[in-house]
């Protein structure tokens, strides 16, 4: 619909200047003018229907009457908090050890590095994937992990043999042919390079008989042709599949890991065949490490990445559209704070406290709509509005209610804004381009909201958790005072 009204628009514009011509040469002004107001007055009544219709289908499946405000029911601001037992809760609870935390991330960087080296050595440089080297991001890497067993994601870039390159469309651009309800998504085409023709990887490259095309299955008849005006790829589509590169993905890293698995004394498998690269790495000791690496493509010289999956995502986006991720600008927005902000700031800690109290009511109640990124989003939305000295130990309790708080809020109007998409409120030294500063902001749960139920059990699951609050954080304050728990959240807690 927002592409139709563009188009209406441009034809006004061009019905204008022809108009305009004709009004110069026309012997019979009175008649000009009449139709131009006439013509004007059809497109403009034709945008504005358009318009009410597009808005009308974005508000449509969930009325007013969804929100679920209950009487008597807890709010942020008559949430009961102890300031005791909420000093007690995080000074045991929340924290993992942050010497834990270091030895297991060079652990896994390490085994990363040997796992992605031994990837490359069994590709042919000149015509296969290029991979390149590992990103970590999230929790793990933004010291905010909670619970166990401890999870480390590492997005791993990969790029075309230097013959071919990838040619990127996004949703913020006119030419980007994206659906309104794939925002924050992409489409990538592999062409040749310097040819401006779409080209196929499996034209010229060998890739063996278990290894898949990117673009093409198993069933897929490819015709080559080395002719530049011809495509290589069939089936009229010359667009990158995730699902394949999952799958070429998954095939390397069994053989990768088939190569040194000689050199270690631990067990990995993989814990997931749907995901790409979710991988469980069980020690001798019984320790348990999940590691998610998770294949994606660098957009141009950007920190964004065009993400084949999620690994807590159950309904991703469909092929072709690549979701993109900001993840390493979040990363970097977290450690713009972290100089500013005073010693022993209070930001992660209630960030911990509200995803720990997320996990529990999802164990107690079942898995709701609402993410860790969602909540994630609420903190760095506050932290870009409020002054760094509100952000002292000393303030916890105030700001933990203004997290509860947004995200009401944000639940009650329907709308959670990315962080990153449409803010000018990014400092400059975060370096996000400006496409995405000017870029219509990305609702979050835009997903939610447009299924009545789904939006129900999500504001219901909010309000549960603002209610068990108090009890759940005594609760767990008593078990670790008697002993009854050790290092930080346990199993238990992960739900």
């Amino acid at each position: 619909m927002r592409e139709h009204e563009e188009r209406l628009e441009m034809e006004q514009a061009k019905l204008e200047e022809e108009l305009s011509q004709q009004e110069q040469t026309a012997s019979d002004e009175g008649y000009s003018w009449c139709l131009w107001s006439t013509v004007s007055f059809i497109i403009f009544f034709t945008i504005e229907m358009y318009r009410v219709d597009l808005l009308d289908a974005e508000i449509r499946p969930v009325e007013d009457e969804d929100v679920i405000s209950e009487s008597g029911s807890v709010t942020p601001g008559t949430m009961v908090l102890d300031k005791d037992v909420l000093r007690n809760f995080c000074d045991k609870c929340t924290y993992t050890s942050s010497h834990e935390i270091w030895r297991v991330r060079e652990f896994v960087e390490g085994f990363a590095d040997d796992l992605l080296e031994s990837l490359r050595s069994i590709c042919n440089r000149e015509t296969d994937v290029e991979v390149g080297d590992f990103v970590g991001i999230g929790s793990m890497f933004e010291s905010w992990k909670v619970g166990r067993p401890l999870i480390c994601d590492l997005i791993v870039p990969f790029s075309p043999p230097e013959e071919y390159c990838f040619q990127f469309h996004l949703w913020c651009t006119a030419s980007g042919d994206i659906p309104p309800n794939m925002q924050g998504c992409g489409r990538i085409k592999v062409i040749r390079c310097g040819d401006n023709e779409e080209h196929c990887l499996c034209g010229s490259a060998n890739l063996g008989d278990d290894m898949l095309c990117l673009l093409h299955s198993r069933n897929d008849t490819i015709k080559v042709d080395h002719t530049l005006e011809e495509l290589l790829c069939s089936k009229n589509t010359h667009s990158l599949a995730k699902d394949h590169v999952m799958k070429w993905f998954q095939i390397s890293v069994t053989k990768a890991w088939g190569r040194i698995s000689h050199k270690y004394d631990f067990e990995v498998t993989f814990r997931n065949l749907d995901t790409a690269g979710a991988l469980k790495i069980r020690l001798r000791s019984g320790k348990v490490v999940l590691l998610n690496l998770i294949p994606v493509v660098q957009l141009e010289d950007t920190n964004a990445y065009f993400v084949s999956h999620f690994p807590s995502d159950c309904d991703s986006s469909p092929d072709p559209y690549w979701p993109l991720s900001f993840a390493v600008y979040e990363r970097n927005l977290l450690r713009h704070f972290a100089k500013r902000l005073p010693q022993n700031s209070c930001h992660l800690r209630c960030f911990q406290i509200v995803t720990f109290l997320h996990r529990r009511q999802g164990a107690l109640t079942g898995k709701s709509a609402l993410t860790n990124y969602h909540l994630k989003t609420v903190l760095l939305h506050l932290l870009l509005t409020k002054r760094p000295s509100a952000w002292g130990i000393s303030n916890m309790e105030d700001r933990l209610r203004d997290v509860f708080s947004f995200l009401q809020r944000s639940l009650q109007e329907k709308r959670l804004n990315h962080v990153v998409t449409g803010n000018r409120k990014i400092p400059e030294e975060v370096n996000v381009p400006e496409i995405f500063c000017k870029a219509e902001p990305i609702n979050l749960f835009r997903s939610i909201v447009l299924h009545k139920e789904l939006y129900a059990a999500t504001v219901r699951h909010f309000h549960e958790m603002l209610q068990n609050a108090p009890v759940l954080m005594q609760e767990y304050s008593s078990r670790f005072s008697n002993g009854g728990l050790h290092h930080s959240l346990d199993e238990n807690v992960s739900g």
